[in-house]
């Protein structure tokens, strides 16, 4: 007796499993659109990061009393520069702090948060006259090097808090470091112009 080969119909798919197919290409398909607009958006607008930087200083007066006190007089011109096109730029906690030696003999900041508009550019003068920096031997013969080379180096370090929102690609926010050297003519007072901004951390 011959056997009867009965065929099953396949079991069929719940539609649970359809629905879920169905939210994952849409889930799909929107992030690859969400991609394209964010990447569009990005070569568009292209935004960049705002900085502070020195483009300028003089050191008008440099040198010691006979009781070993520094007497010096500086001015520091600082630019907050924002180089988007479409964003404005919110600056907070600008503190930079000036060193001689290792000694730190000045502070510059700001009391208040500022703006800085699209593709525009704020800029600050501070101007100093130490007060008592007693210096030791050491210290002194390194001014008198320094006279000699006509040449003054300071270390100025510090940073400032940058936030700014472009667009789709929302806001963003950073902190910028700033750590350069300033070098004079001590004859003259005249500042030795070199690289000296901000970057982003």
């Amino acid at each position: 007796m011959s056997k009867r080969l009965v065929s099953t119909p396949p079991p069929r798919t719940h539609f649970l499993w359809w629905l879920a197919a169905i939210l994952c290409t849409i889930l799909t398909v929107a992030i690859i659109i969400a991609g394209i607009v964010i990447f569009i958006g990005y070569m568009v607008i292209h935004p960049r990061v705002p900085v502070i930087s020195v483009v300028d200083a003089y050191l008008p007066h440099f040198n010691y009393d006979q009781a070993g006190v520094l007497v010096m007089q500086v001015n520091i011109l600082v630019r907050s520069r924002n180089d988007n096109r479409k964003a404005h730029a919110r600056f907070s906690n600008f503190n930079l702090e000036l060193f001689f030696d290792g000694n730190r003999i000045a502070v510059l900041s700001t009391a208040t948060p500022y703006e800085v508009k699209k593709n525009s550019s704020v800029d600050f003068n501070y101007e100093y006259t130490s007060d008592s920096v007693p210096l030791s031997p050491s210290q002194m013969n390194h001014v008198d090097e320094s006279l000699k080379k006509d040449q003054v180096s300071f270390e100025l370090k510090g940073g400032v808090r940058t936030q700014w929102r472009v667009g789709v690609l929302g806001s963003f926010n950073l902190l910028c470091h700033l750590d350069c050297r300033l070098q004079f003519h001590s004859s003259n007072g005249s500042y030795i112009p070199r690289r000296c901004s901000s970057r982003s951390k």
